[in-house]
């Protein structure tokens, strides 16, 4: 038998429904989506920006949805006898359950921001807190006005540890969604030039990250990043919220938690550091430098709530990168193989730059180079055109053979870089695609990476669609 998350009437008094229909005893879980929907799961009709939520009440229902959480406004659409629970605001509902579920729990929490990372160092947290007790993570990128409180709602009453992502792209974002989570622990992976659209500077965007601190818990404790030229910054800010615990993490010899010795390696990492007074040696499942300075922050964290670091770091091997963020997969080409590098979740100049980076630092085939295959970094305002021409130095740098180049921003790198290394460009990555993939041989490595708006997943589609890997050929046949 399934275990409940709520019950009906707890769920009822939290968001302070009336009921319609004969409800179930509880949910197992909640959704906002009626295409995953499981059995058992209460579904939330939330208004998006492109479809409302309660055009789908029918399907979810149809799908196994135990009930339907919908608006006052529109519940005659649907027949007396469905399972409802009926409010003023969908979305403000699911932030009064998430309340009731913060003030259920007994967990450790821990909050992660900053402009590069947060997905992968939340990832980290959820991988090494899960080896020492029962933890709860948001899925994907679940870091916004709904992602946040549908995470915390989400959390079972049973969990030791929880972990939360929290993005922003604007100012005053981050506060609302913090005073939900309240923390014991916060993290800002870093401060770098990304929204720009949105800010009048990157002193700006430190500031808006430090807006995390509003929510701490009394006693709680941040983990800064030394090594970014805004610590001092943010450090002023977390004692201005009250926050006296400020642990801080990089290269630097006054850190607390402190990188000694790096070893580079095309798949991972191995690192030997200093965290809170324990010398310790692990190995990272991921490659990247980035990767090992945010372990940093994972290992500082997990042990200021209570966990074992030396378990911790254990667990650190076993790190894979999630879907579009790093993930690795083998094309099967001709009679070799070349591998992808899917990066195409999204792009920021720190970002693209680590990315590079692991892709100067991947082990080629016979014959084989490695190919970037670009696309707009957005959000970038006026410092976009430069900070894309930019790029051309950290490719030279990290020995890449060839770039594939999409978007208007992209140009200005096109346009950078010298002849040898000019692949291909496009005006958009449906008009690169068939460059791109008619480009990939036997021994080559290949990253895809740009914005999420400049829809790079359809090359990585397209690349392994083409040049399926094994497994999947045979499961074809």
């Amino acid at each position: 038998m399934s275990i409940l998350l709520w019950t009906s009437e707890a769920m009822t008094k939290a968001m302070r429904a009336v009921t319609q229909g004969a409800l179930p005893e509880g949910v197992t879980g909640l959704s906002i989506d009626s295409r995953t929907v499981a059995p058992g799961e209460a579904y939330f009709a939330i208004k998006g920006d492109v479809h409302d939520g309660h055009s789908f009440v029918e399907a979810a229902l149809k799908a196994g949805a135990a009930l339907a959480v919908v608006e006052a406004a529109q519940r005659e659409k649907f027949p007396a006898d469905a399972p409802l629970l009926v409010v003023d605001d969908v979305l403000a509902g699911l932030g009064e359950l998430a309340l009731a579920s913060r003030a259920r729990l007994d967990a450790r929490i821990i909050a992660v921001t900053g402009s590069v990372g947060k997905t992968s160092t939340k990832e980290a947290l959820r991988r090494v807190l899960s080896a020492q007790g029962e933890t709860h993570a948001s899925v994907a990128s679940f870091n916004n006005h709904w992602g946040v409180p549908l995470s915390l709602a989400r959390c079972p009453a049973s969990a030791r540890f929880a972990v939360f992502e929290i993005g922003m792209n604007h100012a005053g974002e981050i506060t609302p969604l913090v005073r939900l989570v309240r923390p014991h622990v916060a993290v800002i992976t870093t401060v770098e030039p990304v929204h720009l659209e949105f800010f009048a500077g990157i002193e700006a965007i430190a500031d808006a990250k430090a807006e995390i601190f509003l929510g701490v818990e009394p006693g709680g404790a941040v983990v800064l990043n030394r090594d970014n030229a805004q610590f001092a910054r943010l450090q002023k800010h977390a004692k201005k919220a009250g926050i006296s615990r400020i642990v801080s993490f990089g290269t630097d010899k006054s850190c607390d938690a402190r990188l000694i010795d790096l070893s580079l390696h095309a798949t991972c990492s191995a690192v030997h550091a200093d965290i809170l007074d324990h010398d310790i040696t692990y190995k990272i499942g991921m490659p990247g430098k980035h990767m090992a300075m945010n372990s940093l922050a994972v290992l500082a964290g997990a042990a200021l709530l209570g966990a074992d670091i030396a378990r911790a770091a254990l667990s650190l091997s076993q790190l894979e990168a999630p879907t579009g963020r790093g993930f690795r997969r083998t094309l099967e080409v001709g009679h070799g193989e070349a591998t992808l590098i899917d990066e195409s979740y999204n792009a920021n100049p720190a970002s693209m730059g680590a990315a590079l980076n692991v892709l100067g630092q991947a082990q080629t085939g016979p014959h084989g180079r490695r190919i970037a295959v670009l696309g707009d970094m957005l959000e970038l305002g006026p410092t976009g055109p430069d900070l894309h021409r930019g790029l051309a130095e950290v490719v030279a740098a990290n020995r890449i053979d060839l770039v594939y180049c999409c978007g208007p921003l992209m140009r200005n790198l096109w346009d950078a870089l010298s002849t040898g290394k000019r692949g291909g460009y496009a005006g958009s990555s449906a008009d690169l695609e068939a460059q791109a993939v008619a480009a990939v041989r036997a021994g080559d490595v290949i990253m895809v990476k740009g914005s999420l708006g400049s829809k790079m997943k359809v090359i990585v589609s397209a690349l392994e669609k083409r040049f399926p890997d094994r497994a999947a050929h045979e499961e074809a046949v």
